[in-house]
């Protein structure tokens, strides 16, 4: 599978965001990460539906949006996306995954089911026929800077000879938290293929995000 990198714009300088954007457009980045947070699935809020209006607006990049929110399939309509995008819902936000998968799928877009690092990967497996990807979260959701719960390694690994072995070798694995440029080519040997890039690397204080890509292509070659 090839490397892709989703960059976090929560991470993003916000007086900068149309030089940001301009920025991973000339990197060919190849999706934005959009964190939407709601203060009770997880314990932060952050983007909104607004700015992914406003995003979508700026660039012909697809979007990646992650939901950390309760009851997802009863706020999947507030959210404009379609072929091309990825939407993440989590796993344990919903006694209803099935519902919010098919709303994705319906739309269009890429349906991504979501994993907090306790959670079994054997919860998507009545789903398998239906998804087009797992996001492993590599830390508890909800801040940018935390490090990465080591385990994360082993799931990763674990998660993808998993789904070989049941049939799914199309179904990809993003992996969220701390995808350091160290800990990135890690995460690509254990099995991931696409990288939600923030704090760690693309949006690090000491580079810029040109150089943050690069840096990151260069080691996930």
């Amino acid at each position: 599978m090839k490397m892709r990198i989703s960059p976090s714009m929560m991470c993003a300088d916000i007086g900068k965001i149309r030089e940001v954007i301009k920025a991973l457009e000339n990197e060919d980045a190849e999706y934005l990460h959009i964190d939407i947070m709601d203060g009770l699935f997880v314990p932060n809020f952050t983007l909104g539906t607004d700015y992914c209006r406003q995003i979508r607006k700026m660039t012909d990049i697809p979007l990646d949006i992650h939901l950390m929110v309760e009851k997802p399939e009863d706020k999947l309509h507030w959210f404009e996306f379609g072929r091309g995008d990825i939407v993440s819902v989590h796993a344990e936000s919903t006694a209803h995954l099935h519902k919010a998968v098919s709303y994705i799928k319906e739309q269009g877009a890429d349906a991504f089911v979501a994993l907090n690092p306790a959670t079994r990967f054997g919860a998507v497996e009545y789903v398998l026929d239906e998804i087009e990807g797992v996001t492993v979260m590599a830390v508890n959701p909800g801040f940018a800077g935390q490090k990465m719960i080591p385990s994360t390694l082993t799931k990763i690994r674990k998660l993808r000879a998993y789904l070989d072995e049941k049939g799914f070798e199309n179904i990809e694995i993003e992996v969220d938290g701390n995808v350091s440029f160290e800990n990135a080519a890690k995460m690509k040997k254990a099995g991931a293929s696409i990288f939600v890039a923030g704090s760690s690397s693309v949006f690090g204080n000491d580079i810029s995000v040109e150089d943050g890509m690069k840096k990151l292509r260069a080691a996930l070659e």
